[in-house]
Parts: C-alpha cells; structure tokens; sequence
C-alpha cells in the first residue's frame, strides 16, 4: 500500500507539472464543449484529437492526460445538451434525458445540470479511487497471462458486450464479427499473404484506425442529425435556480453511490463501457426507489444515478486497458490506438515499463475531476449558448474536421471515400439498430486475438487443449458461458415473475 502511495505522489508530481496542467484544462473544457454537442460524443473527441497530440509531438504522458481530459469532459459535457435539448451528446447521456429533459421542461433544468455534475464528479472519483487500489493488483495478477489466456479473455469481452446487449445480442454479434472481418484486411503479419484487399495498394496496411472511427461514428452521426434535426425541440431557456439545494443532495446521496459501483464494476468488464453501465444503474434504482412512479417525469434520482455510472464506468474502463492491453470500451480502444503511435503497448509491463505515465495518468484523472466540476457548474449558461449553433454551421464543421484527421494519416482521397463509405454503411446499420460499440470493439480486438490464437497454437502444434488448460483459461470460458446464458435467462425470470 504504501508504495502505491508513493507512486501516486510520484504520479501528482508529473500531473502537476505546469504543461500537464494546462493540458488537461485545455482537455476537459474542450471534452465537455464536445460531449455536449449532438453527434460528438467521447470517441469522437478522442479520435480528433489524437492526430493533433501526436503531430504537436507531445510527450507520451502528456499526450495521454489531454486525451483522457477529453474522455472525462466528454462524459461531463453529454448530459448537457441530454437534458436542455432532449438530444443526448452521447450514447451514455440517452438514460439522462428521461428524466433530466422533463425536469428542464419544469424550469429546473438548472438543478438537473448542476446535480448531474456533482454526480459525475463523485462517481469519477469513486473510480478513480478503485483504480488506485485494484489497478497495480491485477496488474501483478495480469502477469500470469499468456497467449491462451489472453485470447479467452477477448472472448470474454465480446461475451460481455453481447450479454449486456439486452434485447438486441444477435444484432451486437453481427456487429462484432463486422468488425472482426474488417480487421482481417490487410496484410497476414504470419504468412506474408495479402488477404481481402482486391488488389488495392491503399489496403495493404489494412484499413485504418481513424478511417473506421470517424467514418462509423461521426459521419454516421451526421447522417442521423441530418434527418432527426426537424424533430429536435427548442432550447429551454427558463432554467430556474442553478445549483441544487442539501435536501436534494441528501436525496441524491445513496443512489449516486450504488450508481457509482455499478458503474465501475461494468466498467471494469472488457468492452461493456458507459452505455450499458448508465443503463443498468438507472434500472436498479428505478426498481429500489421508485416507490410512488415518479421515474420518467422528472425524478432528481434518475438523474443522479445514470451520470454518476456513466463516469465511474469511463474511469473504471482504463484498469483493463492499462493492466491488460484490452479496452474497457470504444474511447480507451481509441486511445490504446493512441499509444501504439508512440510505440507503446499497454499491458501488465507497462505499470513497470512507464510509471510515469500510468501514475501521471491516475493523478491527472483527480485534477481533472476538480476542474470539471469548477467549469461545469458556474459555466452552464455560457454552455447553452454553444447550443445555439445553427446545424448549417456545426454539421460542415464536423465534416471538415473529420476530413482533416481522417486526411492527415496517409494524405490520400481513397482514406476520404472510404471514410464516407463506412459512413453510409455507419448510419444504415444505426438505423436498423445494429450497435456500433461491438463492431469497433471487434476491429481493435481482431488483430490481438488472432494473434495470441496463433500463438497458443503454435505452442502447441495445434492442440486445442491450451484454451482451457490453466485455471485463468477455465475461469474466463467458464464467465464466458454465463455472460451468454444468464442475462437472457434472468430477462425471461423477471418477464414471467411479472406476468405473474
């Protein structure tokens, strides 16, 4: 324990550090200005900007503290334009608008807001927290890890997502093995063998990282704001009292805790992120305190509880992209791409490797819990100004910015089509509700588990047995299983139970 303290200071030491802190001010205000925004989001944020770290020639730390700043303020800002527009700035903001718009709608949208940021504050700080204290564990633990260990494990991440999924798992592994195909273009790093390029020299490095990203996501999005804009209600301007009142914390407190540990738990699990987390936790609450039907009219507490989740799930999902090399969810897949710029691999080394990178991090993510709990709450009437933004301006902007980081990777117009193709594909797989979290999950993870599945093998001339020879190996299998089976089977329990 102790020596954990004094990597934290250590850690405080490179966080404080003048460019740090600039750094991730910059990050936080810009996170929360693009959480805000419809059709942003965390993924995107961090996906713009990684260019922009690595062409600046950051330091890996700092790069990496702007980036998480950005994560962090995304998750901050998307509750903003949830619960003033009814538009959700990301998909871990959609449980926010249920009952925060209705709360706006009755001239408390100034409570909401500022509520909904002491909840996000305590719950990424609870996290945090549990990143200091499990975080250098399971990296200890992660060390037992070999290739067939880390192939189960990847299964078990797409098991999570897919179990989680609830009532939509087929379309979540289609999703996956989208993803998983397009990670196979390119060439075989093994055999030397080109593999589903027809033929194209663009592809012959496989498709790129931020094409996907920013095709999938933010092209896609703009789609779907294109066509939803003439539904978008008006801006509510009333807001009321801005800060929430003792009575209405007290209120608040149980439940934001309870979210809090939900929200790090799943976020914890491999590929399960800040949507299902905000998701789950807003679920249980309502099932423990809803006792007079006042959730989804405006409740304080289904507020609290989805926002308070959703941080600590964004937090909770760096210990196993730290630890393990695997991304909690789509943001930290974005930014493990970030730290292979930098020659980097997260993993059960890099606690060892970097200290102060990963401490810096850890200490970084305090300070910026801090400063975003100052910028939110005094600054939310500038914040709704920026939503005044017609879309005739903001959505060219997107465009043009998705343009120039999608440009800026190999300065080639066949990186724009593509770009614009996956776009299209993007919005028509979002319209028939296929989720994109899975299908990027499975793009980042491809490579890694074809990978170690080749190793295992090889180690064993072949022979099956290895995935499931140590107790690391049967354990996962084994979570495996239930991640498919008992989601669904409890669904069915709690649909029979109330027929009943």
């Amino acid at each position: 324990m102790m020596d954990t303290l004094q990597h934290l200071a250590e850690g405080f030491g490179v966080a404080l550090m003048p460019i740090n802190l600039l750094v991730a001010t910059i990050g936080a205000f810009i996170g929360t200005i693009v959480g805000m925004l419809p059709g942003l989001g965390p993924i995107n944020g961090v996906a713009l900007l990684m260019p922009l770290a690595f062409a600046l020639k950051l330091p890996p730390e700092t790069a990496l503290i702007l980036l998480t700043a950005v994560y962090i303020g995304c998750e901050f800002g998307g509750r903003i334009s949830s619960i003033l527009l009814n538009v959700p700035g990301d998909a871990g903001a959609i449980m926010t608008a249920i009952d925060g718009h209705p709360m706006a709608v009755k001239g408390q949208g100034g409570v909401a807001l500022s509520i909904s940021a002491w909840s996000s504050f305590i719950g990424s700080t609870f996290a945090t927290t549990g990143i200091v204290l499990f975080a250098p564990l399971l990296a200890r633990w992660a060390l037992a890890f070999g290739p067939a260990e880390y192939f189960a494990l990847m299964c078990f991440a797409f098991a999570c997502i897919t179990g989680l999924m609830g009532n939509q798992p087929l379309k979540a592994v289609l999703a996956a093995a989208i993803g998983l195909s397009l990670s196979t273009v390119g060439l075989d790093s093994n055999s030397g063998v080109y593999r589903f390029t027809g033929d194209n020299v663009h592809l012959s490095d496989g498709i790129q990282f931020i094409v996907v990203v920013i095709g999938l996501f933010s092209v896609s999005e703009i789609l779907l704001m294109l066509e939803h804009q003439a539904n978008a209600s008006g801006l509510i301007r009333a807001t009321g009292r801005n800060l929430f009142n003792m009575k209405e914390m007290a209120q608040t407190w149980w439940c934001t805790v309870r979210s809090s540990l939900i929200g790090f738990v799943v976020g914890v699990l491999p590929g399960a992120g800040a949507t299902i987390a905000s998701a789950m936790a807003y679920t249980v609450e309502k099932r423990l305190s809803d006792k007079h039907g006042t959730f989804g009219k405006g409740d304080i507490r289904g507020v609290a509880s989805p926002e308070a989740a959703n941080n600590a799930s964004a937090n909770g999902s760096f210990i196993p992209m730290l630890t393990l090399g695997v991304p909690g969810s789509g943001t930290t897949a974005v930014m493990v791409g970030a730290l292979s710029l930098y020659n980097i691999t997260p993993g059960p080394a890099l606690f060892t490797q970097q200290p102060a990178l990963v401490w810096g991090l850890i200490a970084s993510m305090f300070i910026g819990n801090i400063l975003l709990l100052l910028i939110n709450i005094p600054l939310v009437g500038l914040f709704t100004r920026i939503l005044l933004v017609p879309n005739w301006l903001l959505v060219p902007g997107i465009l043009a910015i998705s343009a120039v980081g999608v440009y800026s990777v190999h300065a080639t117009t066949f990186d724009l089509m593509l770009m614009g193709g996956l776009g299209i594909a993007g919005y028509l797989l979002r319209k028939t509700g296929v989720p994109m979290a899975p299908l990027i999950l499975g793009f980042v993870l491809g490579d890694l588990m074809e990978q170690n599945l080749r190793r295992a093998l090889s180690i064993t001339n072949g022979e099956l047995g290895i995935l499931v020879e140590s107790a690391i190996s049967k354990g996962l299998w084994v979570g495996v299983v239930a991640m498919l089976l008992v989601p669904p089977l409890y669904r069915r329990w709690s649909q029979r139970a109330a027929s009943n």
